[in-house]
């Protein structure tokens, strides 16, 4: 194909991604969520064409900058961050071109800029050392060993198989078995070679003699290959003021010891059709697919992800990996504060030796106070996402794991978890990441070395024929697609190709290549999609005997509440008037924290006739709620704690006929709700529209955002002495609200 007829390609390819976005009814689009991926195969099969597609992109990018059309900013300029992931030859002006572009974005607000920032940071190492980001890539995402780049990523998709069919289950599995059975360790080590010395020589690499070298080279001679490379890339990546002719030089040698002096003064026969041939592939990341059946499954797959590097001892004192599910006491761990070394003691060594024993008698040319008992501060608390403090955080262009919450542990692994369902496995995906942090805040043993990032695919299965059964499940993926443009166009359109993947008979034949669509979408969020949006978890405490301790859960969408039939009154109850007890619905008592502009509190307690309520999380408007979950601390966003309530009140009325009972909706906005039942009806409650997560009996139940969890060694600072030596409550500030992180595109466009 000519140049110019290339060119051409991808121009109208780009301009049906951009009127994809500016359509926004998916129902108006012929083959939605198809051109973004189309448009990075068509480089894949000509990749010497793709400065060609930067331009193009560059060019877009600049004209919106100048049209002030920020809504396609963002989908463009990642975009053009993942064609330069992949693509060799690119000049150093069309490099420093985008690195510009960025910096200008720098001066918009958020997310704009945080997105920019990214960008920025990677650009300005890939330009000085051109295929750093493909060899990060393929190193994190394949967990091969490299001691100047020790990152790991792993990608775990969980599928409930209570709530996914079992045919979209095995097409799933199908698919990523077909493509990783072609993803060797080997073939991973060839391409970082290959990639890095087309990137690095250009025109001067003989693509076709370097990869059947490769190819025939054992596997110990291409290990030395493979760690040669990454030591000459990296060693230039990290320094200061990176020499892109020293690098040159480096892998010049490389390249010599592979094909020899003569390699460089003339082309192989077999090369001179070398722009034609297939480019270095960047395969796709480590996938391993899990079937959720365990609540405590998510812990049990992260501890093992990092089993194998715990015994690299990065810290050799906190080894604290649980695998037997025995909790492990780590209030009483020591830490040298001149070390950074933690130790675990038993009771009552911590304490000093008396004043006249020998161990004091140096006293006094000794630095008191060296060793102390490790106790979290009261304000401390594991990050929302394990990521570090909030902001802009990529100091080093370095995977998001980067980073140390403790001196002497490095957070090298980052654990991408991925959910496929409705807002159901959403709302199970809350519950497990509710223990996950409790746990975390007795042992601390993950947060420290793990990076945990959460991504979410809806799939509505068209079982269900009422639409607006489907609307009511797909809550959650409309609210993204609100706050993302690009999440609605990439992600939310997966649906119906999942579904008709379901219904095609499988391959068997692993021989032949195919496109992966739905797995090339993964990849593309996953890789892409680094901007959290946060969401607010609510505890409910549910009392089915107000003698007893209540039941303890959480929710992240919706809790449902019905009125059960009537039942006898139990022993000791008061009884009641029989006509009020058999009437249409139940007297209830809400007492609730009133939600003010001022955020000062109310509290209101009314009393009246319901059939149901309905408590909701999520904003239902186009445009409501959608700049409270934008920050990370719950404290600086007081409106993402509020409960939109509905209440379906019975309201008698006298007419000619006589007296008739009639149903009306009220609204209100809440932090937090007490409900109880006045005429011993009881009540049954629906978490998350999950039909496993249902309570019956219920006589009372509390409603209100869910603190971040702490340890009992927080809980002892919390308590102070007073001047006769009593323990006394401190006057503390209200903790932090559990917030979860779900990964988007860009955050929330507002």
């Amino acid at each position: 194909m000519e140049s110019s007829d290339v060119e051409l390609d991808f121009q109208r390819s780009v301009q049906a991604v951009l009127r994809e976005l500016n359509t926004p009814n998916p129902a108006l689009q012929s083959t939605p969520g198809m051109w973004r991926w189309s448009l990075h195969k068509k480089v894949e099969r000509n990749p010497g064409k793709s400065s060609v597609l930067v331009r193009i992109l560059l060019r877009e990018l600049e004209k919106a900058e100048s049209e002030d059309a920020k809504h396609v900013i963002i989908p463009l300029l990642l975009t053009l961050m993942y064609v330069l992931t992949k693509a060799t030859g690119i000049t150093e002006d069309l490099y420093h071109r985008a690195y510009t572009f960025c910096t200008r974005l720098l001066t918009l607000p958020a997310p704009y800029s945080t997105v920019a920032l990214d960008c920025a940071i990677r650009l300005k190492i890939e330009t000085a050392v051109p295929g750093t980001l493909y060899q990060r890539t393929v190193i994190a995402e394949q967990n091969l060993t490299s001691e100047l780049y020790p990152y790991q990523d792993r990608v775990l998709l969980f599928v409930d198989p209570e709530l996914v069919s079992a045919s979209v289950c095995s097409a799933l599995l199908l698919e990523i078995e077909a493509a990783q059975e072609q993803q060797s360790p080997e073939a991973c080590m060839r391409h970082v070679v290959s990639h890095a010395l087309k990137a690095a020589l250009g025109e001067a690499c003989h693509t076709g003699a370097l990869t059947r070298k490769l190819q025939a080279s054992s596997r110990r001679a291409l290990e030395h290959y493979f760690h040669a490379v990454v030591a000459a890339v990296e060693q230039v990546a990290s320094e200061d003021s990176p020499s892109r002719l020293a690098h040159l030089e480096r892998l010049e040698e490389i390249y010599c010891s592979l094909l020899g002096s003569a390699a460089t003064r003339r082309r192989c026969v077999g090369d001179l059709l070398q722009d034609r041939l297939p480019g270095i592939p960047l395969p796709s990341p480590s996938i391993t697919f899990h079937l959720w059946s365990d609540p405590e499954q998510l812990w049990k797959e992260l501890v093992l992800f990092l089993r194998p590097r715990s015994q690299l001892r990065l810290s050799s004192d906190l080894e604290a990996l649980d695998l037997q599910g025995l909790g492990l006491d780590r209030d009483l761990a020591r830490v040298s504060t001149d070390s950074g070394i933690e130790r675990d003691l038993p009771f009552g060594s911590d304490e000093l030796p008396a004043p006249s024993s020998p161990e004091m008698e140096p006293a006094a040319l000794q630095r008191k106070g060296g060793i102390r008992k490790r106790v979290w501060p009261p304000d401390f608390s594991v990050p929302g996402s394990w990521d570090g403090p909030p902001g802009l955080h990529r100091r080093t262009g370095r995977p998001s794991g980067d980073g140390e919450l403790l001196p002497g542990v490095s957070r090298v692994h980052t654990a991408r978890v991925l959910v496929l369902g409705d807002d159901r496995v959403l709302g199970r995906l809350a519950q497990a990441y509710y223990r996950l942090r409790k746990r975390e805040s007795k042992n601390f043993c993950l947060a420290p070395r793990l990076s945990l990032q959460l991504y979410y695919i809806p799939v509505l299965l068209p079982q269900d024929p009422e639409a607006s059964r489907k609307a009511e499940l797909g809550e959650m993926a409309s609210f993204l697609g609100r706050a993302d443009p690009w999440y609605e166009s990439t992600v939310n359109t997966l649906c119906p190709a999942i579904l008709k993947l379901a219904e095609m008979p499988p391959c068997l034949d692993t021989s032949r290549t195919v496109d992966p669509f739905i797995l090339d979408v993964i990849t593309y969020y996953v890789r892409m999609g680094n901007q959290p949006i946060y969401f607010q978890l609510y505890k409910v405490k549910i009392f089915t005997n107000l003698s007893r301790d209540p039941i303890e859960d959480v929710f992240l969408t919706e809790l449902k509440v019905k009125i059960q039939d009537s039942k006898s009154p139990k022993e000791g109850s008061s009884p009641r008037r029989r006509g009020a007890a058999e009437g249409l619905g139940a007297e209830l008592s809400l007492c609730y924290q009133k939600a003010l502009l001022s955020h000062r509190p109310r509290e209101v307690t009314v009393s009246l006739r319901t059939t149901g309520l309905v408590l909701k999380a999520i904003p239902a408007g186009d445009t409501e709620g959608l700049s409270q979950c934008t920050v990370p601390n719950a404290a600086s966003a007081p409106g993402c704690s509020r409960l939109r309530v509905s209440v379906t009140e019975v309201v008698k009325s006298s007419n000619l006929a006589g007296r008739s009972l009639t149903t009306a909706t009220n609204t209100f906005w809440t932090s937090s709700i007490q409900v109880q039942s006045q005429d011993q009806r009881l009540l049954t409650l629906w978490l998350d529209k999950d039909g496993g997560r249902t309570f019956r009996d219920v006589v009372r139940f509390e409603a209100g955002p869910c603190p971040e969890p702490c340890s009992r060694a927080q809980k002892s600072k919390m308590a102070g002495l007073n001047s006769h030596g009593q323990e006394t409550e401190k006057s503390m500030v209200k903790p932090n609200s559990l917030l979860m992180p779900i990964n988007t595109f860009s955050g929330i466009i507002q």
